[in-house]
């Protein structure tokens, strides 16, 4: 398993899957499992029992995990998913867009 290239608060887009096309930012990353939680991408459905907290019960809507092969690094110049190369910003390492060379860690 290879270091995941997409982190925690960053702008994505899905590629592959129902939700190809959309983006969100990016909730948690699993790295063991390799796969990544979208906001408001891969949405499924959730029963939820009656309890104190939510005397109503029902069905909501809940983000799932999905794959981390399915989603590209969002560049704002672009506006689209693109791929992404490191480049040394004097002491830091930054993550670059290979289309048009936006900064991503600035």
């Amino acid at each position: 398993m290879s270091i995941p290239r997409i982190k925690k608060g960053d702008t994505v887009a899905a590629i592959a899957g129902v939700d190809a096309g959309k983006s969100g930012k990016v909730l948690q990353v699993i790295p063991g499992l390799g796969r990544v939680l979208v906001e408001g991408v891969n949405l499924g459905k959730k029963t939820l029992r009656k309890t104190q907290d939510t005397p109503q019960g029902g069905i909501v809507e809940k983000e799932k995990p999905m794959a981390l092969s399915n989603v590209l690094l969002y560049c704002p110049d672009c506006k689209k998913g693109v791929r992404t190369g490191r480049a040394q910003d004097g002491e830091r390492r930054i993550r670059k867009c290979k289309a048009c060379g936006h900064a991503f860690d600035s």
